[in-house]
């Protein structure tokens, strides 16, 4: 346990990482100083100080590379100097290693994304990986980029987005100025001769449908738009359908979302089971409930446009557009589940063409269908 009052060096030599990240404070009159001890072990210093009169995070270095008392040092430096009217971030030193802002519990599922951002951040720009965050600069991070560019675009795009994500953090956490990541576009080589065919969906591997998520997740993206995007997946349904979702179609206890005919591609109504992912969507979306009626509305109250999830996609460096992971849910159910194509089919509202099948599946195959759902679901939510 943390001591009573100030921080001792004896409890920050010995204090055990515990499931979630600790924060503990150095008492009372210490300018704002805290020791942050992340699962995997590794202490930083932080100071929460209001500056321009907002409170703001500082960085003041990892332990024991910066002891108790050089942190205490630091704190009291930085005090004077917004006592003074200055920022200390213009002069601030020891920001903690990319790293170490990859831990940061900032992010949603914060311990499953830190984890594979690190792993690929490890695998593909190990020296950044390494390097504080505030002496990164635009020409590293293109120099990581371009090999992997050439020869695995969607990787290098995934990576891309992540380093990105890192320097927003610091820049918010008041780490650096800019993002190094801003610059590198123009310094990355064009790919010529790929242009999409007519009448393909751009879709991910289903392998790779779990990280999609968790790199939205991940974003500051509007939470309906993000919670849209999560609801799109966890359903296998269309874009407007989603878009324009109302909440008097909605049956929570039920678990189902009935579909007018007037929003479908056949003009049928379609009843969608709701798995308990897709639930726990519409659970968060109460809290952007407004009196349009729409369960992801954007801030105006009006439908997203069709376009919003497209660019939250390829902003956010996800090769794919929205339609395209009805074919990932597609591909996924033929390759890893035992269920009749049918039941496929009639989750994605298609019709069945051949006339003797038609006949033999007269019912919409609910039940199956709410089975097959509810495995999509924790397949998404589980893969790594």
């Amino acid at each position: 346990m943390k001591p009573q009052g100030l921080l001792t060096d004896r409890f920050v030599q010995r204090v055990r990482p515990d499931t979630v990240v600790r924060n503990y404070t150095d008492g009372r009159g210490a300018h704002g100083l805290s020791l942050r001890v992340q699962p995997n072990g590794f202490r930083h210093w932080y100071q929460h100080i209001r500056i321009d009169g907002r409170y703001t995070s500082l960085g003041l270095g990892g332990y024991p590379i910066v002891t108790l008392e050089e942190a205490r040092a630091a704190a009291a430096a930085n005090a004077r100097l917004v006592a003074d009217g200055e920022d200390p971030r213009a002069t601030a030193r020891g920001a903690p290693p990319v790293g170490l802002v990859v831990d940061t519990p900032t992010w949603r599922n914060a311990e499953r994304t830190a984890k594979d951002w690190r792993s690929s951040l490890a695998n593909h720009a190990p020296a950044i990986l390494r390097r504080p965050v505030d002496a990164v600069t635009s020409r590293q991070c293109i120099n990581a980029l371009t090999p992997l560019w050439n020869t695995k675009r969607e990787t290098a795009r995934k990576v891309k987005h992540r380093l990105s994500a890192v320097f927003k953090l610091a820049v918010a956490e008041g780490h650096r100025d800019d993002n190094p990541v801003d610059a590198v576009d123009a310094a990355l080589p064009k790919r010529r001769g790929t242009a999409q065919r007519p009448g393909n969906h751009r879709a991910l591997p289903h392998t790779e449908v779990a990280d999609a998520m968790a790199t939205i997740d991940a974003t500051d993206a509007w939470t309906g738009t993000k919670l849209a995007f999560r609801f799109l997946v966890f359903t296998a349904t269309r874009n407007g359908e989603v878009r324009r979702a109302m909440w008097d179609e909605m049956d929570v206890d039920g678990a189902l979302w009935t579909i007018p005919g007037t929003r479908m591609k056949a003009s049928v109504a379609h009843r969608v089971p709701l798995s308990d992912a897709a639930l726990a969507v519409l659970d968060e979306a109460q809290a952007i409930t407004d009196p349009s009626g729409l369960v992801f509305p954007i801030v105006t109250g009006r439908p997203m446009s069709d376009a919003t999830l497209s660019k939250l996609l390829r902003e956010n460096g996800v090769a794919a557009v929205p339609h395209g992971f009805r074919s990932s849910f597609r591909d996924w159910a033929a390759e890893r589940t035992p269920f009749p194509r049918e039941v496929m089919e009639a989750a994605l509202a298609h019709r069945i063409t051949d006339a003797v099948e038609a006949a033999y599946f007269r019912s919409d195959l609910l039940d199956k269908r709410r089975k097959l759902m509810e495995r999509w679901a924790d397949y998404v939510t589980t893969a790594t």
